[in-house]
């Protein structure tokens, strides 16, 4: 963002950033993030616009349903719109709870290598990279080959993961009624770009940002297209 102050927090559980005490529910990260705005409305004197990307969509969307006044405006990137056991992408969301699941089980250094295995990171990566630059897609692999498996145990990331696939932002889309921006790939594997579009039809105030040829790394592949979106929405409202 050109001439906006930007925080990128880690969740709890990944990163920097230790695990809640209680362990890790969708009740449990919204209480944190609700904790985190008031934090930073606070030190920085204003209330900022969140923006949440893939779970990040699920976690800002529920947030805002669960209290709208607080949010006066909203970004969902990516939004997670359909059932993440349901549709195209049944199978491989079966696979990967098996693959989480396996990996909590294990003995702790087993358990680790498989979370952590470069291979089937590599894997992943390779999925959801939808662009034919060749730097690009090194860049992508780079990324997540370094920050992807940065998580702070193996119990943590399986729950982490089963509320990811137990909730969608679909759940709360009648409750979303500040204005709200959504960005989304029309090549997105993870949420069908077909369901989000239905979601936005039915929404109060909203504006869509539909870019071709892209999936579900908008903020990798197409970042200054989605950072401008950010930046016009927002100074609508300034």
């Amino acid at each position: 963002m050109r001439d906006r102050e930007v925080l990128v927090p880690d969740l709890p559980g990944f990163g920097e950033n230790p695990p809640l005490a209680g362990g890790l529910s969708l009740e449990g990260y919204l209480d944190h993030l609700e904790a985190l705005i008031a934090e930073v409305d606070r030190t920085w004197g204003a209330r900022p616009i969140l923006v949440g990307h893939s779970f990040g969509s699920i976690l800002v969307s529920h947030l805002a349903a669960r209290n709208p006044a607080a949010m006066p405006e909203l970004g969902l990137i990516n939004p997670i719109t359909s059932p993440a056991l349901e549709g195209s992408a049944k199978v491989l969301t079966g696979l990967t709870r098996v693959y989480y699941a396996l990996g909590a089980r294990l003995p702790e250094k087993a358990g680790r290598s498989l979370l952590g295995h470069p291979l089937i990171v590599r894997l992943m990566s390779e999925v959801m990279a939808t662009t034919h630059d060749r730097g690009l897609r090194r860049y992508i692999h780079d990324q997540h080959a370094k920050y992807f498996s940065t998580f702070s145990d193996r119990r943590s990331l399986a729950q982490a993961f089963d509320v990811s696939v137990a909730h969608t932002v679909t759940e709360v889309a009648g409750s979303l009624t500040m204005p709200l921006l959504v960005i989304a790939g029309d090549r997105d594997a993870i949420a069908p770009i077909e369901v989000t579009r239905s979601v936005v039809d039915g929404l109060a105030d909203v504006r869509f940002v539909e870019l071709s040829g892209v999936g579900h790394l908008v903020h990798y592949e197409r970042p200054d297209a989605a950072a401008s979106a950010i930046e016009d929405f927002s100074a609508e409202r300034d």
